[in-house]
């Protein structure tokens, strides 16, 4: 008996002795110093090669400081030793998750947790292993096994954080936003004011456009100098998206202020790279140059630097240097979502669709079901996706005409270059006075090419059938223009059209030709303003020559509604004077000013209205005054089916080949009657 005391004595005061000698390994190994412990631990298993507690340690230490699998190979020659050892085991799989070898590692811990249910280590490390394999349903069930185990346990609320993190993200990403929001508030009963979830639920109400939602987040993030800071910069975005950018503006002036007397690389950049943004925002392009520039002297070749400088480039009509700046964000960072997506909306500016289709999918393929390029690659289906498109309309006018038309016209893009039209129209008119009727059928086909980015060469070709009381005749139609983009911010297009007077039954009888060769010039500037002029020279069949100048200088007011405001010009001649059969003056000249605000009703109804007013002089008659206007809604039922409905008047003397006061009103209706572009397929996209 006393032997045994001895013996157990013994034994205590060598394992003590044992374990004092490691102590300094263990704090080693806790406070992250992994390779110091690993020389530690070896140092020690030269004086005890046998002691398995410290070959676990030396394993871990091995692991941990970047040699995963050495430490797999390490733990695997001690199970040969201990087999079934729990302890090994469970550093063994373990180590799988070092190297992220969550497939691996998965069977491994299912086996372990089947063995040891009640084992809180093997239980958490089998919830870690599904989380990271994005299993997060499953991942919670086993983390709250853990938390029933140890309840108190702040490694397994830590997990259970950063699970439902994960799995918020996923619900985002899948656009089940309210999933997501219940998800990420669900953290807070483990972590009141959590500043992962704060920034997590302010980007969600980002997402959606909940703006106010989202300025009462950052507010509460809020707490500290620096998280203030973070705050301020996402309350500039949030005001953005709720289209006050002047607000957003001076928000980013004060968080500039805030972050100078802070010590923080990081925060710094976030803070100048939303100032630049919010001065794109507002416009002010120059000072947005010159602040970017300065950034890039000290930040060369950073990629945040260049995101500005694209974003710059589009805002301002320059996709190229938009497109050769992404490229730069690529070469550093080939999976940037800044380079990969906005490159995509580059090459769309510069209208090269193709490739835009390409590096959409290429960001889908980095960011799996991600809002914004899904979105994207769906415009740009949209905008070549067959479509019908009905028009009809009623007319009248002050000279007793009537007039009843439709025009039905099919659109097929065959690819990105070449799209076909095919439209039939149909008019008839009469006169309440002289009882004159008439009707025009013409049936059109078109075909369009894109020769290059930005040029396009359209034809149409047809033929006007028209009836006047017991006569018929046929004559053929043609219009061909060139539309192009000599320069940034400018557009020019060049045209010639034959078409038949058809506007009242008289000029229906007259069988009237015209052959117009005209010019369309619209510049835009970065300053508001923008200049639109139209030349055109006439020809007719009676041998009357008309030539026309059209000039409207106009400013763009606001950007959201879109009001534009301006002074237009008309000067028009004709050869000869026939005013009992259409306004042909030998001079005529109107000025007026003009207004034109668009928006949006509600997310799927739009609105337009215009007017313009003025005085116009035909030859040398007293000057009288003109007034027109236009007004529309069109409502998107869905993405494939709209209708617009719409009514205009004007008493301008030129709106009309006869001079007449007319008022028209009308409703068209467009159908996307294929879900998807007929070349979708050859793209590869799915």
């Amino acid at each position: 008996m006393i032997r045994k005391v001895i013996f157990l004595f013994l034994f205590t005061t060598s394992l003590l002795k044992a374990q004092s000698d490691m102590t300094k390994g263990f704090g080693l190994l806790e406070k992250g110093e992994f390779q110091e412990a690993e020389l530690f631990f070896q140092e020690y298993l030269k004086t005890d090669p046998d002691n398995k507690t410290a070959k676990l340690c030396f394993g871990r230490a091995v692991g941990l400081s970047g040699e995963p699998q050495k430490a797999t190979n390490l733990f695997s020659e001690l199970l040969k030793e201990y087999p079934g050892d729990f302890e090994i085991l469970i550093n063994y799989n373990e180590s799988y998750l070092w190297a992220k070898e969550y497939e691996q590692a998965k069977p491994l811990y299912a086996n372990l947790v089947e063995k040891y249910p009640t084992k809180f280590g093997a239980v958490l490390g089998y919830a870690n292993t599904l989380s990271n394999l994005k299993e997060y349903k499953l991942a919670l069930s086993w983390v709250e096994k853990a938390i029933q185990l140890q309840p108190e346990n702040a490694s397994a609320k830590i997990s259970r954080k950063f699970m439902r993190l994960g799995y918020a993200n996923k619900f985002v990403n899948n656009q089940q936003y309210g999933k997501g929001e219940q998800t990420l508030k669900k953290i807070f009963e483990d972590f009141p004011e959590d500043k992962d979830v704060l920034i997590n639920l302010a980007n969600l109400y980002l997402i959606v456009k909940e703006a106010d939602k989202a300025k009462d987040i950052y507010i509460r993030y809020a707490t500290t100098p620096k998280d203030s800071i973070t705050a301020l910069n996402g309350i500039a975005l949030a005001e953005h998206i709720d289209e006050n950018d002047k607000e957003a503006l001076e928000i980013s002036k004060s968080a500039i202020r805030k972050v100078a007397k802070i010590d923080d690389e990081a925060l710094t950049a976030s803070t100048y790279d939303r100032y630049v943004q919010a001065l794109i925002w507002n416009r002010k392009f120059i000072s947005a140059k010159n602040k970017i520039d300065s950034l890039e002297t000290h930040n060369p070749n950073k990629n945040w630097i260049l995101a500005l400088k694209a974003t710059l480039g589009l805002y301002t009509g320059d996709a190229k240097s938009s497109v050769e700046s992404y490229d730069r964000i690529l070469v550093n960072d080939s999976a940037s979502f800044d380079g990969n997506l906005g490159k995509a909306n580059a090459l769309f500016a510069s209208d090269r669709i193709i490739p835009a289709y390409n590096m959409a999918n290429s960001t889908l393929k980095f960011y799996k079901n991600q809002k914004d390029a899904k979105g994207f690659i769906e415009k740009l289906n949209l905008m070549h996706t067959p479509t019908i498109e009905e028009h009809a309309a009623y007319t009248f006018d002050n000279g007793n005409n009537v007039a009843f038309f439709t025009n039905t016209t099919v659109d097929v893009p065959f690819s990105t270059k070449f799209r076909t039209t095919v439209s039939y129209f149909f008019r008839n008119t009469e006169n309440s006075v002289t009882d004159n009727k008439a009707t025009s059928h013409v049936l059109l086909a078109g075909l369009q090419y894109k020769l290059f980015p930005k040029t396009v060469l359209k034809t149409v070709i047809g033929l006007n059938n028209s009836r006047f009381l017991d006569e018929a005749y046929t004559q053929p139609v043609l219009d061909i223009k060139l539309d192009m983009q000599p320069f940034k911010l400018q557009n020019l297009t060049l045209g010639y059209q034959r078409e038949v007077q058809s506007f009242n039954a008289e000029l229906i009888e007259r069988e009237i030709v015209q052959n117009h060769y005209g010019l369309n010039y619209n510049l835009g500037t970065n300053v508001n303003f923008g200049w639109y002029t139209q030349l055109m020279h006439t020809q007719q069949s009676d041998d009357n020559v008309r030539n026309l100048l059209f000039t409207s200088l106009y400013y763009n007011v606001l950007r959201k509604p879109a009001l534009k405001m301006g002074v237009n010009f008309q000067y028009i001649t004709f050869k000869d004077q026939l005013p009992t059969i259409y306004f042909s003056p030998e001079v005529y000249k109107a000025v007026e000013i003009f207004a034109d605000i668009r928006g949006n009703i509600s997310e799927k109804t739009t609105y337009m209205a215009s007017a313009a007013t003025g005085i116009q002089q035909v030859e040398d008659d007293d000057k009288t005054a003109i007034f027109r206007a236009e007004a529309s809604v069109q409502r998107q039922f869905s993405k494939r089916f709209s209708l617009n409905i719409y009514g205009k008047y004007s008493n301008i003397a030129s709106a009309t080949a006869a001079g007449f006061e007319f008022t028209e009103i009308g409703v068209k209706a467009k159908w996307l009657f294929l879900k998807k572009p007929l070349f979708y397929k050859s793209l590869n996209l799915d």
